[in-house]
């Protein structure tokens, strides 16, 4: 279409046009039902049948064990911060949280609700732009909670943690890079993840969780609180974001279609890496993250001053680059280049970014 700009909003974010022309032409009519997507009864043959390839694609794509559920939720993953210490931590046990950025600090909060909250690692001392190497994990935590991707200070972590007890089971906030890698399902008890990055549009959040961690969940909550309640139900113990969770089928599609995560891995790290090589070798422009800690998600980036920043947004605006502006808490600028962005768009903006360099 020629009225589409480059789209960099760190969420809800770019999907692949083929989607949103697919999802358009099924807006009046789902198939040949006449009725359209956002129409269809969540009971209905052929919704399921939706929700049925949304969860068979996922497995696939992901290689989900056998002895995960997946389940298609709301809220969020701001519903997951509480959720998950509100179903797994008691008064007297603790949890270990690696605070790398502000979802990871926010999910720590909600967790001291409900329980003891040992921060095994901060990397606030240098406004998050790192990943630290370090853990100081508690003695015998219940599960040990971190944010793979922080999309707002553009760090991300390169393998799982390790180390902590092996009583405990690891929990993953996946929001920012769902599906933009392979993930190794069975050293998590838990993956959550807004669908608004690379899944699809907001409303829906992804959640993979083990069999025995469902079982295992308090009985006390209500029942919208409960894995066990959605899993129990395949995701329809209420009525579900049903156009949301078409959207993702699609995308599920789409990735596999793709060459499914690796093809995925491959796609990012070639978008990120001609980008960050433009960043290091620039007079005016510098990547804010460590390169060690670096995001293929996210690529923040400053001039170094905040007037030039604001004209640099302005300018990049004017020429079709949109929502270039850094997150207010750090500013600067981001670049949010998801799975579905494509490369010419990173090109375009490297080339606008060496006009206004000349230029400066």
């Amino acid at each position: 279409m020629s009225n589409r700009i480059w789209n960099f909003s760190a969420g809800p974010a770019v999907l692949p046009e083929s989607v949103l022309e697919e999802a358009a032409q099924n807006l009046l009519s789902l198939g040949d039902t006449g009725v359209g997507i956002c129409e269809h009864s969540h009971r209905g043959k052929p919704f399921v049948a939706v929700a049925d390839e949304a969860e068979s694609l996922c497995r696939e794509i992901a290689d989900i064990p056998d002895n995960y559920r997946v389940l298609f939720l709301q809220g969020g993953a701001s519903l997951q911060f509480g959720m998950v210490p509100m179903n797994f931590l008691a008064k007297d046990q603790t949890a270990d949280y690696l605070v790398t950025g502000a979802w990871a600090r926010k999910a720590l909060k909600e967790a001291k609700r409900f329980g003891n909250a040992h921060v095994a690692c901060n990397s606030e001392n240098a406004n998050f732009n790192y990943i630290p190497s370090e853990m100081n994990y508690s003695d015998a935590p219940r599960y040990v909670h971190y944010a793979s991707n922080n999309t707002i200070y553009g760090t991300q972590f390169r393998t799982e943690p390790t180390g902590f007890s092996s009583d405990a089971f690891l929990v993953r906030d996946a929001s920012s890079e769902i599906f933009s890698r392979p993930i190794d399902i069975a050293k998590h008890g838990i993956i959550y993840a807004g669908a608004q990055k690379n899944l699809g549009p907001s409303g829906v959040t992804l959640v993979i969780i083990r069999d025995d961690l469902v079982e295992a969940g308090s009985h006390e909550l209500t029942s919208m609180l409960q894995y066990r309640t959605h899993a129990g139900a395949n995701s329809m113990f209420n009525t579900p974001p049903t156009s949301g969770i078409y959207l993702m089928m699609l995308v599920f599609r789409w990735i596999k279609e793709h060459g499914g995560l690796t093809g995925m891995q491959t796609r990012n790290e070639d978008k990120a890496g001609r980008l960050y090589e433009y960043l290091d070798n620039s007079s005016l422009f510098q990547a804010t993250a460590e390169q060690d800690s670096r995001s293929l998600m996210n690529v923040t980036f400053v001039t170094g001053d905040a007037d030039r920043d604001a004209a640099f947004i302005s300018q990049a605006e004017a020429k079709g680059f949109s929502a270039l502006k850094g997150h207010r808490s750090v500013g600067g600028m981001r670049a949010s280049i998801y799975n579905a962005f494509p490369a010419e768009g990173v090109d375009a903006l490297i080339e606008f970014m060496k006009e206004f360099e000349a230029s400066a």
